[in-house]
C-alpha cells in the first residue's frame, strides 16, 4: 500500500510541480510585456518629438510675424524668399524646408474679410493639377502701417511611429501636417 500510495503521490507531485517550476517563466513574461512597454516608450518619444516641432514651427511663426507687424519687413524690404529663410532657419534642422514648408502672407481690409476666408491652408503636399492652390503661388502681402495680417505656416512632418496620430490632420503621403497662424494689426510704422 505505501508503495501505491507513493506512485499516485508521484504523479501528483509531477503535475503540481509543472505549475509551481518557475524556470523560464522570466523569459515568458518579458516576452510579452517587452513589445508593449518598447512601444508605448516609442510612442511617448515619438509625442514629445512631434510637439518640440510644433513648438518650433509657432515660435518661427511668431518670431517672422513681428518682422511684418513692426514695419521692418517693409521698410527693409524683405522679399518673399528672406521672410521663408526667416522661418526655415527655425525649422530646417526637422526637415527639407522646400519640400516640408509653405508660408502665406495675406492682406485683409477689416475682420469680416478676415472671417469670411475659410480657405483650408495649403500645404506642400496640396496637387495644382487637380485644382488645389498652388503652393508655390501663395500671396506674399505684407501691408502697410495698421493693415490686418494673417500668416499661416504649414510644415510637413513624417513620424516614424504610424500610431501615433490617428486624430491628426495627415497629407496624402501620411505626413503630419503642423500649422501655425498668426493673425495681427500692423503697428502704425
Amino acid at each position: 500500500m505505501f508503495s501505491s500510495a507513493r506512485r499516485l503521490n508521484g504523479v501528483g507531485a509531477t503535475r503540481i510541480g509543472l505549475w509551481r517550476s518557475r524556470r523560464g517563466s522570466a523569459a515568458v513574461e518579458f516576452a510579452i510585456v517587452a513589445p508593449i512597454f518598447i512601444a508605448l516608450t516609442l510612442s511617448v518619444f515619438e509625442a514629445g518629438i512631434y510637439f518640440f516641432i510644433t513648438s518650433a514651427v509657432d515660435a518661427a511663426n511668431t518670431r517672422a510675424s513681428r518682422l511684418i507687424r513692426t514695419g521692418q519687413a517693409q521698410s527693409g524690404a524683405i522679399s518673399r524668399e528672406a521672410f521663408f529663410e526667416e522661418i526655415c532657419s527655425v525649422v530646417s534642422s526637422f526637415g527639407d524646408c522646400n519640400e516640408q514648408l509653405t508660408v502665406d502672407v495675406q492682406r485683409f481690409s477689416d475682420f469680416n474679410a478676415l472671417a469670411a476666408d475659410v480657405a483650408a491652408p495649403v500645404c506642400r503636399d496640396s496637387d495644382p493639377t487637380i485644382g488645389e492652390p498652388d503652393p508655390d503661388a501663395l500671396p506674399y502681402q505684407t501691408g502697410n502701417a495698421r493693415d490686418i495680417i494673417r500668416v499661416r505656416v504649414c510644415f510637413l512632418y513624417k513620424s516614424f511611429n504610424p500610431a501615433l496620430g490617428f486624430n491628426l490632420d495627415t497629407s496624402t503621403n501620411g505626413a503630419h501636417k503642423m500649422i501655425a497662424t498668426s493673425v495681427f494689426r500692423n503697428e502704425p510704422f
